[in-house]
């Protein structure tokens, strides 16, 4: 039989979450004037079915097609003018399209809560437009008791994590605009249901520590239409500091060493004729891995801004 997967989804939940629109996500450049509120909800759903067992990509006939949906709704607080205020949860479901003989089963419920504080840093026009740079500090948490060393139909990672990130665009006068965004990912253990696994070792105990990563995003963007439409192209890689890699015939499980590099395309409209109502869409493909599965998802959503 072959083995299951670990997956990068679980990361993907809060390090790509959607950006929406005229509000903001923790890597974006985007902020809230104070005392504005943008809530949004978005749904996302993607599969795999080829997965990297190390550096190595395979393809997993055992459950065939993995999917994953999702639910995550968030708001946005404008609490002065430099500094906001970001709120997330989601509820994850996974599936696989192979019964499996009743063996294994897909799981649903609550997966992380986030809180994110942004602060601009500096925001200056030059001849050809503007340079802004901002800072974020994010904690996340899990909301619920789910399983997390049940690969790959875990729906997080079930530790604890706090996360600081350095954010620089650049906006040009033209419409366009470059963003990078780079961030320490610091994760802390998660609880297993066995008192014994071996990570390049072996361990008597049920905790896991899960490995810390670097998160970075590069960003092509433009405003058209009267800034009533935001198309962004985006890069965004994953490099854990530690971790193992996915043995033979052996499933994946919190520990791995987690890489990726994945490609995507984002797009937000405003309408104008609905003050503060805005839609997005997005569109993103794992190319590149390290224990985790070449992941493609799509998000729809929407948003509603306004302000007290």
């Amino acid at each position: 039989m072959k083995k299951f997967n670990t997956l990068g989804i679980y990361l993907i939940a809060y390090l790509c979450l959607v950006e929406v629109a005229q509000t903001q996500t923790p890597s974006d450049a985007l902020m809230m004037k104070q005392r504005e509120f943008c809530f949004a909800t978005t749904y996302e759903q993607g599969s795999w079915s080829q997965y990297w067992e190390g550096k190595q990509l395979r393809t997993n006939a055992t459950i065939a097609t993995l999917s994953r949906y999702s639910i995550n709704p968030m708001i946005a607080i404008g609490l002065t003018d430099k500094l906001n205020l970001i709120a997330m949860a989601s509820y994850v479901a996974t599936q696989s399209s192979e019964p499996n003989g009743g063996k294994f089963e897909g799981v649903k419920g609550l997966q992380d809560f986030g809180l994110s504080l942004k602060y601009e840093l500096l925001r200056k026009k030059t001849e050809k437009g503007e340079l802004i740079l901002l800072t974020n500090l994010n904690f996340s948490a899990p909301m619920s008791n789910y399983l997390s060393d049940y690969m790959p139909y875990s729906i997080g990672s079930g530790t604890k994590n706090i996360n600081l990130r350095g954010i620089v665009q650049y906006d040009f006068k033209s419409g366009l605009y470059l963003r990078s965004a780079f961030a320490y990912l610091r994760r802390g253990q998660t609880e297993a249901e066995r008192n014994y696994y071996y990570a390049n070792g072996s361990y008597y105990t049920s905790w896991m520590d899960v490995p810390d990563a670097w998160n970075y995003h590069g960003i092509l963007g433009a405003l058209l239409f009267d800034n009533s439409l935001r198309l962004e192209a985006s890069y965004m890689g994953l490099k854990s500091t530690t971790g193992d890699d996915i043995r033979s015939y052996n499933a994946g499980q919190p520990t791995n060493k987690v890489n990726l590099d994945q490609v995507g395309f984002f797009a937000q409209y405003y309408f104008k004729k609905v003050k503060g109502l805005g839609a997005v869409g997005s569109y993103t493909q794992i190319i590149n891995g390290r224990n985790t599965g070449k992941f493609r998802s799509f998000n729809l959503g929407f948003t509603y801004q306004f302000k007290i």
